[in-house]
């Protein structure tokens, strides 16, 4: 009789014992789950703010967002006076959260963290993943090999075909940031994740700059390193069928 009572008390301990740890358990995943939806301000690129532009004249090109805890950059910048005298490194695009990283003191930019752009030629910035930039291993000086695929339709066509070709070759990067952090576009129901971009700036003749612009906005553009010794021949629009010849 008396062991009964002792196993029934020892039961009604551990169960009550249980219910204190779940409900501990229960109160701090609420917790962490509450810190990570709360909403926090945020400046985020609304237009692209030029390489070398001053950080005291970006009002016109940000905004103050409210963002999920969990999709906010730890980096970002929470007062601009901090930016106070500084320029952009590179050309910040919509969508960015704006970061200190991204901001250099004006003699730097100057100290050559970008190659010259030959006379004649104007530059252009696309920002692409990783995979897409030689595993991000391209830097400036580098000649590029520039890939365009997409989907259209034929002239006189009536099915979209994908299809993919070498449009440029030996294209000169000028400038090249990695590590962009960008936030995608807000969806209810869709949880906001920084995502890790590629910034190449390529120098490029206006007909071929219309051509760049095409291929980033219509299709998916990948870039090779180029040497000089490269060959550059032989290059084919290239078609479903060709690859499974």
């Amino acid at each position: 009789m008396k062991t009964r009572l002792i196993g029934a008390i020892l039961a009604i301990v551990l169960a009550v014992a249980g219910t204190v740890v779940l409900t501990g358990y229960v109160r701090s995943a609420d917790a962490r789950a509450a810190a990570g939806a709360e909403f926090v301000p945020v400046y985020v690129v609304t237009e692209e703010i030029p390489l070398g532009t001053l950080a005291e004249e970006i009002g016109k090109f940000i905004t103050v967002k409210q963002l999920p805890a969990i999709a906010v950059v730890p980096a970002r910048v929470t007062k601009l006076t901090t930016l106070s005298g500084m320029v952009a490194d590179a050309t910040l695009m919509p969508g960015e959260q704006l970061i200190k990283s991204r901001w250099v003191d004006p003699a730097d930019l100057a100290g050559g963290l970008k190659v010259s752009v030959p006379e004649g030629m104007q530059t252009l910035t696309i920002a692409l993943p990783v995979e897409r930039v030689v595993g991000g291993t391209v830097h400036a000086g580098d000649t590029v090999g520039v890939v365009v695929a997409a989907t259209m339709k034929p002239s006189g066509g009536s099915d979209e075909i994908s299809m993919s070709k070498q449009v440029f070759h030996q294209v000169l990067v000028t400038a090249v940031h990695e590590g962009t952090q960008t936030t995608p576009a807000e969806s209810e129901g869709t949880e906001s994740v920084p995502v890790d971009k590629v910034m190449v700036t390529l120098a490029r003749t206006t007909p071929d700059i219309e051509r760049l612009v095409w291929g980033q906005q219509f299709g998916v553009i990948w870039l090779t390193i180029e040497s000089e010794d490269a060959s550059t021949t032989g290059s084919s629009i290239v078609v479903g069928g060709d690859v499974f010849k």
